[in-house]
């Protein structure tokens, strides 16, 4: 062999390549990464290094804590500090207009700035231990080095819709999400896992659209790699520059998926050049960033993603210590009918066991199951394991950090001061008037507000909504959020829209009958989607003027289901009672379990006995089918619907 690369070699030799990469640059060769090429001669050296290499011992070292430094906050005022260090106030402005930082006597400085002040007094600062970090001090503590071991990659894959992200995880795992999620994009986080050549890869799925940016970040907190999907015969998308902006902030290593090559308009240059204007320098362009060519739909080039994703992990050395008490991130959870609060959580470090007493934000309980990314019940997931637990108490937030505790009363008090602690920053946090901001609270009474209740079916997809529906207030119409939680449209909802003057908008949950009956009493909107983009588009329009649908959707009844009969051949016919309104024939409609939309489509079917009916009216039974679907349930309700059409008139 006349050149190898590094990668290459690690593996012949099987060594890690951080180490090879070492005993290079210890010979005085220039490598940098794992992808640079070196000589048959170089290659030969490092055998002969290795042949003779002894492991030396790891020796801890052990940071001596500071005791006589002064504990302070991680900001302060340029007073309280100034009282800290035994100076004048004015002294303190001085020498920071000499670091080149303004301030007041009353504005904060950070602990950096502070500590520059305090050594220029000789005076030895450390921030303080928050009091939350202190009550986990027996859960979340420092592993030493010998306790660590190896644990899989968690993988985020990033990208812009309709560039084949969903596609190409589907490529690399044997799931098939974007025939289930409405509209073709993927609408919660899931996770999965993928055994290559006896390793395994955990993969997190953030949806692609730009209005699930919250969510999108939250799996660049929680992963170890970004694996960037841009589509070849199309450009760099604003979604596109949000995955790139999310990853780098998160510090996590970035490999590019150019992805869809077999399509006839394929011009992965000109993708490589529009990610360098955004500071993504790949290795052919003499960058670091590893850059793969893929087809999802042939599976070209899948195989050395997969193994450019190994390799990347080795690199970056990810360990934990799987023999301690287990800690984890909640990625998604909701309230299922049957099961309750339901959490979907990455193992961080330690292992989690069913049985377990664990705590999550003000939440506590006992691990009553776990099932693994395929729905399998397992007894215990260690470290980079995606798994989805029952027997919480309540439904906790996306995002939050769960602890197993030693046992349910620990777990029950740490609780119990998170439910006091949130409610001490909430009294504190109201905002009071000050001369600084007057006049903008004025200005902002002469706004117009647009209040808004949310609900939906997860937490993810409420911080979604929120956080575009803020971005779109302008200088006339101020959107005002006043309530958003999950579950269906109650008529406690109704009262607070009607008393609040808002509209309600509903994000994969419908309600009941009796509840829009109030609602039309009252004269509350609601809106329902099964796309957050939808909703979206619909507030803004309606924000600027231009929403005036010519067609609207009205409800035509409601059935609940009392039995169901499987007939071969023909599928699941569901016996109902019409409850509200009437069901007919050839409509359209949706199956709402627990306020939950499960499925929506047109009904084949409608019969009275054994005859056809065109339509069947309150209080009486029917034969019901629906078109292509037969997992109807008993107590499920069929809402039949149709879009009428309405006149345009003119806006006041």
């Amino acid at each position: 062999m006349s050149k190898i690369r590094v990668y290459q070699l690690a593996k012949e030799l099987e060594m890690e390549s951080h180490d090879v990469i070492e005993m290079l640059q210890e010979l005085g060769m220039d490598v940098t990464s794992h992808m640079c090429t070196i000589s048959d001669e170089e290659a030969e050296t490092v055998l002969a290094l290795h042949l003779g290499i002894e492991e030396d011992d790891e020796e801890e070292i052990i940071e001596e804590e500071d005791v006589d430094a002064i504990e302070v906050p991680k900001t302060m005022t340029v007073g309280e500090f100034a009282d800290v260090l035994g100076q004048q106030a004015n002294n303190l402005i001085i020498e920071l207009m000499n670091l080149n930082v303004m301030a007041t006597i009353n504005q904060n400085i950070d602990f950096d700035t502070m500590k520059q002040l305090a050594e220029k007094h000789n005076i030895k600062i450390k921030q303080e231990v928050k009091e939350i970090d202190t009550l986990y001090s027996q859960e979340d503590f420092t592993d030493k080095a010998k306790d660590l071991l190896p644990r899989p990659p968690i993988v985020t894959v990033m990208g812009h819709v309709d560039h084949g992200k969903t596609t190409l995880l589907d490529a690399m795992r044997s799931t098939a999400i974007t025939e289930e999620e409405a509209g073709g994009i993927t609408q919660h986080i899931g996770a999965s896992e993928v055994h290559v050549n006896g390793k395994k890869i955990v993969f997190l799925d953030t949806p692609g659209h730009e209005s699930f940016t919250t969510l999108r970040a939250r799996g660049a907190q929680i992963t170890d790699i970004a694996i960037l999907v841009v589509a070849a015969d199309d450009s760099v998308m604003p979604q596109t520059i949000e995955a790139i902006d999310h990853a780098k902030a998160a510090g996590v290593p970035i490999i590019v998926a150019i992805n869809k090559m077999d399509t006839p308009g394929a011009n992965p240059d000109k993708v490589i050049k529009e990610l360098s204007d955004h500071g993504i320098l790949v290795e052919d362009w003499g960058g670091d960033v590893i850059a793969v060519k893929v087809s999802a739909l042939k599976g070209e080039g899948v195989d050395e993603l997969l193994e450019m994703i190994l390799l990347v992990a080795e690199m970056e050395q990810l360990k934990a210590n799987p023999n301690r008490r287990g800690i984890g991130t909640v990625i998604e959870a909701e309230l299922e009918k049957g099961r309750g609060p339901v959490a979907s959580v990455i193992v961080n470090k330690g292992t989690m066991r069913v049985g377990d007493a664990v705590t999550v934000g003000k939440t506590s309980g006992r691990i009553r199951a776990m099932y693994n990314y395929k729905g399998k019940k397992i007894k215990k997931a260690t470290p980079s394991t995606p798994v989805e637990i029952a027997g919480l108490s309540d439904v906790p937030q996306a995002g939050e950090k769960i602890y197993v505790t030693e046992d349910d009363q620990r777990a029950r008090e740490l609780a119990d001061y998170r439910k006091l602690k949130m409610r001490n920053e909430k009294m504190q946090s109201k905002k009071h008037v000050s001369l600084d901001d007057l006049f903008s609270q004025i200005k902002d009474g002469e706004l117009k507000k647009l209040n808004i209740i949310i609900k939906a079916d997860a937490h993810g997809s409420i911080e979604a909504l929120k956080g575009s529906l803020n971005k779109i207030s302008n200088d006339e119409v101020k959107i005002n959020i006043i309530h958003a939680n999950i579950g269906t449209i109650s008529e406690a909802d109704v009262a607070l829209a009607s008393a609040s003057n808002a509209i309600i908008i509903g994000f994969n949950v419908r309600p009941l009958a009796s509840v829009m009956s109030t609602a039309s009493t009252e004269g509350v909107d609601i809106r329902t989607y099964r796309i957050i983009y939808n909703a979206i588009n619909d507030v803004q329009d309606a924000m600027v003027g231009m929403l005036d649908p010519e067609f609207v959707e009205e409800v035509l009844g409601q059935a609940e289901v009392r039995d169901t009969f499987k007939v071969s051949n023909i599928g699941t016919i569901a016996g109902s009672y019409v409850i509200d309104g009437k069901i007919t024939r050839n409509a359209d409609a949706r199956l709402l379990r627990n306020g939950v939309i499960v499925y929506e489509g047109a009904i084949s079917s409608l019969k009275r006995f054994k005859d056809d009916a065109k339509e069947v009216v309150k209080g009486y039974e029917c034969g019901i089918m629906l078109e292509k679907y037969d997992d109807i349930k008993e107590g499920d309700i069929i809402e039949a619907f149709h879009d009428k059409e309405v006149p345009r008139t003119a806006k006041k």
